[in-house]
């Protein structure tokens, strides 16, 4: 359209080359995700906040996948705020119950009442809105890409540690609700979110990662619990495949995407390296998930994390985007900072590096 500001694109750095796949032994990618995890506590996680959430269950995620005891550092985590009686007062921010579920399952000495507040409160408390649908919404009248992830896998590893079916089932069910109105119709590529009910046509990075990890999650937890026949699994199964494939599409040559994933014009060339992290774990795990992917799915999961390994910096992800207001024009998200550490980031690393190392390594340490 008229009136275009191209100027963040053109003055954006070139991108850099992706890690070589020599330099992806699964000894490197432990070494790396060790790296990975001692920045993140230096950064430090001083909030009961759902960056927190995503950096403690990336920790775990890492942890599990190389064979490690569930971590102490997340223990501790859990035991600072354990006498503060902390209930969210927006719905992402159950995101760190995602971890204590993990830990309660490990016998890691996380106080298991902390699962019952977040259930209580995702499930009774006003603040947990929701639209005439039923759908989680980010606050009244916006539903977001992030909340399926921060809350939705919450309550499907909650449902697995329960033992209660019914809350995979709704982890499924909302995460369709999601797509129903997040999914584009036509080229299966995901938005941001909605606004006052209409959905913006922005195909952010983060979000696609946001739902392309729920999406695996959802599907390994419903076998686990089960689930896999269900139309909702099918439902969820057919969605990722569209995203995927329509992501494998837009893909660039050094695997790493740009902010908005379709490369709008004031936005080609601004990259975002924690989605790439993030959609490039949830394509690599889909593999054992839908065998019916192509193996290109694959390879470009590969790549993508490769990609984002590039711009590990000392243990730090470099060039992630700050926290994200859903912008209603695609100009908004070429103005957004990337300077500066963020610990949302660090989780979408470590999340594409397990997956990346369970590629290269499946049958693990010491085996």
């Amino acid at each position: 359209m008229a009136g275009e500001d191209t100027t963040s694109a053109q003055l954006s750095a070139p991108p850099r080359s992706p890690l070589p796949p020599q330099d992806c032994t699964p000894q490197a990618l432990r070494r790396i995700g060790d790296e990975v995890v001692a920045a993140t506590l230096q950064l430090g996680l001083p909030h009961w906040f759902w960056p927190e959430g995503v950096a403690l269950t990336g920790m775990t995620e890492f942890a599990s996948v190389c064979g490690k005891p569930f971590p102490d550092e997340v223990s501790r985590w859990f035991e600072q705020f354990a006498t503060r009686g902390l209930l969210p007062d927006h719905i992402n921010d159950v995101a760190p119950g995602t971890a204590a579920v993990r830990g309660v399952a490990a016998g890691a000495g996380i106080d298991a009442g902390v699962l019952e507040r977040l259930y209580n409160w995702l499930t009774t408390s006003p603040a947990a809105t929701r639209d005439a649908d039923g759908t989680w919404e980010h606050w009244p009248g916006g539903v977001w890409a992030d909340t399926v992830y921060m809350a939705g896998l919450f309550v499907g590893e909650l449902g697995i540690l329960w033992e209660r079916a019914d809350l995979v089932e709704l982890f499924g069910r909302q995460l369709m609700l999601h797509l129903k109105r997040l999914q584009h119709p036509t080229s299966g590529l995901c938005a941001h979110g909605s606004h006052r009910g209409e959905t913006i046509w922005c195909h952010w990075g983060r979000a696609n990662a946001w739902i392309a990890l729920a999406g695996v999650e959802y599907l390994q937890l419903a076998r686990t619990a089960g689930l896999a026949e269900l139309d909702v699994t099918a439902q969820v199964r057919a969605a990722l495949t569209r995203q995927l494939l329509a992501l494998l599409d837009h893909q660039p040559q050094q695997g790493v995407w740009s902010v908005l994933v379709d490369d709008q014009v004031e936005n080609a060339g601004i990259i975002e390296t924690s989605a790439a992290a993030g959609i490039g774990a949830a394509m690599i795990r889909a593999g054992t998930l839908v065998p019916e992917l192509p193996v290109a799915v694959g390879a470009a999961g590969e790549l993508a994390v490769r990609g984002a390994l590039a711009y590990v910096d000392d243990g730090i992800l470099t060039r992630v985007s700050a926290g994200t207001v859903l912008q209603l024009v695609p100009f908004g998200y070429s103005v957004i900072r990337d300077d500066r550490p963020q610990l949302y980031g660090q989780g979408l690393m470590l999340q594409g590096i397990s997956a990346l190392l369970h590629r290269v390594d499946p049958v693990g340490p010491g085996v």
